[in-house]
């Protein structure tokens, strides 16, 4: 199945207005100033932003922090009023908006809500889910609700395999959940939103690469698409890796070791465009500080456009332009090396 879909693309730039172009525009040079000076340059604010509904979850992946109950950090879940100050802020110059981080967002009670509450403002919704707790009940209420875009991980087609990696899960669950979404549409006569399977493509899984694209057809979801593994301890080779080469994000050295394929530049696109907020209102650079160890502010404290500008900010862009290799969070990253990537 192609990457490229109209309807999913159309909507979302259905969702610009004048303002959000312009911030984006804005957003958009402050990132090759940057590059090309050396010096962290920002210009407007974020067009896109991440929520972490909750940490909670309910399966044990191997690779996941969440799954492994590893975190320091504390368990929780996302309050609406807090979400809704930071989105009242934010909302004329915000084009998309994803609600996940860690865990399982229909854990959260009020998860629904919230995304209703923010595709009531026109920003264009994602979020990636399980897909265990898409009851008939909560598949009509994701339609009603407006979301955008619905990301179901299903890392295989089959009991044994799938449970290789989504350690806990029921494959049998999920694809009741995608036929209760595709129903849902269909009843509710709506084009969102735009479903597809995540395939995370690990070497007990690969066998089933095509597989996959059949039973997606086969259930009516809009695309598949395969994801790269990270995992944390892959210089002596692990299980996960896949003997395919282009759906691994490491490369096999001489000597039998293995390292990872990006290089690594001093930039990184997400530094300026799309920060992530802890369910208690830490924000972090992006997605690959789990565990939020690099806290460049608190919404609890101060405002979001108040804190994009502060000195932790400009600290930490000013340190992935002076030498990103040395940043923890960047030494597994296969992304942040181009724009729109």
């Amino acid at each position: 199945m192609p990457d490229f879909n109209l309807n999913d693309t159309l909507n979302l730039f259905s969702k610009f207005t004048f303002k959000r172009a312009l911030n984006a525009g804005k957003v958009l040079g402050s990132y090759f100033a940057s590059k090309w000076t050396g010096k962290p340059v920002q210009w407007g604010y974020p067009i896109s932003i991440s929520f972490e509904p909750t940490t909670s979850c309910n399966l044990r992946c191997p690779e996941c922090p969440s799954g492994l109950r590893a975190f320091t950090r504390p368990t929780g879940m996302l309050q609406q009023d807090f979400f809704r100050e930071t989105i009242d802020e934010i909302h004329k110059e915000l084009l998309y908006l994803i609600f996940y981080f860690q865990g399982e967002p229909y854990l959260n009670p009020g998860f629904l809500d919230m995304v209703k509450y923010a595709s009531d403002k026109g920003i264009y919704t994602a979020t990636s889910t399980n897909a265990h707790y898409l009851t008939e009940a909560n598949a009509k209420k994701t339609v009603e609700s407006g979301l955008d875009r619905l990301i179901i991980s299903i890392d295989g087609t089959t009991q044994d395999v799938y449970t290789q990696y989504r350690v806990g899960g029921h494959l049998d669950k999920v694809i009741q959940g995608a036929r209760n979404i595709v129903k849902w549409k269909k009843e509710l006569n709506s084009t969102k939103p735009f479903v597809f399977f995540q395939f995370l493509v690990v070497k007990p899984n690969e066998h089933q690469i095509e597989d996959i694209k059949q039973l997606a057809k086969e259930i009516g979801v809009d695309q598949v698409r395969f994801k790269t593994a990270q995992v944390y301890d892959y210089e002596e080779g692990n299980r996960l890796i896949p003997t395919i080469d282009k759906y691994s994000r490491y490369h096999r050295n001489e000597d039998g070791t293995y390292a990872i394929k990006n290089k690594l530049g001093n930039h990184c696109w997400r530094l300026w465009h799309s920060p992530v907020v802890t369910w208690d209102g830490l924000v972090v650079p992006c997605c690959f500080d789990k565990d939020a160890q690099h806290r460049l502010g608190n919404l609890k404290k101060e405002s979001f456009k108040k804190l994009w500008h502060n000195k932790e900010y400009i600290r930490f862009r000013s340190e992935i332009l002076e030498s990103r290799k040395n940043i923890d969070i960047c030494a597994n990253c296969s992304e942040g090396t181009k724009v729109w990537g």
